[in-house]
């Protein structure tokens, strides 16, 4: 596991703690009764604060699971995407 993913799966247990670590790489907005509009807010500033950077808000909308935002996060950093985009 990279330190993306890492740092990924403990923003989504911040913004999740009900959300047990063995299923936060399933996580979607289908599969988490808890991600609602509010959540997805708090989930993009905690990205932001986490990782450093500046996310476009009509983009991040598009962001509805944990490999797509794993995704996102290694294609701004350059880095390959191998996680399966789920959710989507």
């Amino acid at each position: 596991m990279d330190s993306t993913e890492e740092k990924l799966i403990k923003v989504f247990q911040i913004v999740f703690p009900d959300l047990p670590e063995e299923k936060v790489r399933e996580a979607s907005q289908q599969s988490v009764a808890s991600w609602d509009s509010v959540a997805a807010i708090t989930l993009l500033n905690v990205i932001e604060e986490e990782f450093g950077i500046q996310m476009d808000f009509d983009e991040a909308a598009e962001l509805t699971s944990f490999g797509l935002v794993l995704n996102h996060l290694k294609s701004l950093q350059g880095e390959t995407a191998t996680v399966e985009k789920k959710g989507s």
